[in-house]
């Protein structure tokens, strides 16, 4: 067992909360606490050339990690568009993606933005203009599927028109843009508009995930995640009236 792995699940156990000045039931909560047991919780981040390496890691990270504070299995895995295939992230990482595209087959797809502000390299930019991410994200909407985006991932979706007339975010230099674009604009960390959430700023996918966690695991689920990380979700989530 390699000394992520102990360390992970020594949290799970309460120890890692309780070294950190939290109680062990944040991490371990009594059975009848937590949501009922369903099937498992599947997610998939989104990758493509120019990712930034934040905006995918973070996500990727908070909610594999969700999966030792809930007796509900969690799968996350990074898919392409274009198929399986290395990836090269904004600043170079490149990432080996084993999975194709398969939206039919998940419960919440993540899209992580990277590079807007620089049109003339990979990134989100380059992506919009070839089009196939975004014609593949406006066809994946379904029952069931929430489409959550880090960043300036809003910006795809926006132009797979998944964000007119709907309450977004995204990084604050491309506001404008996603406004402009029939984006309807929610000062807030992360906005939840049930099978829409996006978030804004570049560090946003820890807000993101820590809140897809609270809503889809509980907030115990949350509470221990934060606890090994060492980490507190900051910032408001704005959500509908009444949700």
């Amino acid at each position: 067992m390699n000394r992520r792995k102990v360390l992970h699940v020594s949290t799970a156990l309460g120890v890692g909360g309780a070294l950190a000045g939290v109680p062990a039931t944040a991490a371990s909560a009594a059975p009848g606490r937590r949501p009922p047991r369903k099937g498992p919780l599947r997610v998939q981040v989104v990758m493509f050339d120019g990712v930034e390496e934040l905006d995918f890691a973070a996500p990727f990270e908070v909610l594999s990690a969700s999966d030792y504070f809930t007796e509900r299995e969690v799968d996350v895995r990074y898919v392409s568009a274009t198929g399986p295939g290395p990836v090269r992230a904004s600043h170079g990482t490149i990432v080996r993606v084993e999975h194709g595209w398969s939206p039919g087959e998940t419960d919440i797809l993540v899209v992580p933005g990277g590079g807007y502000g620089r049109q003339d390299t990979p990134g989100v930019g380059a992506e919009i203009r070839r089009g196939v991410l975004p014609r593949a994200l406006a066809a994946a909407p379904r029952r069931g599927l929430t489409i959550a985006a880090v960043c300036t991932g809003a910006l795809l979706l926006s132009a797979a028109g998944l964000t007119r007339n709907r309450p977004c975010t995204t990084h604050h230099r491309a506001r404008a843009d996603l406004e402009r674009e029939g984006g309807v604009l929610k000062n807030a960390r992360v906005v939840d508009d049930g099978d829409l959430v996006t978030a804004g700023g570049i560090t946003s996918g820890l807000e993101l995930s820590l809140w897809l966690i609270r809503r889809e695991l509980g907030a115990d689920a949350a509470l221990g995640v934060e606890a090994m990380l060492e980490y507190e979700a900051r910032g408001t989530v704005w959500t509908r009236p009444g949700r």
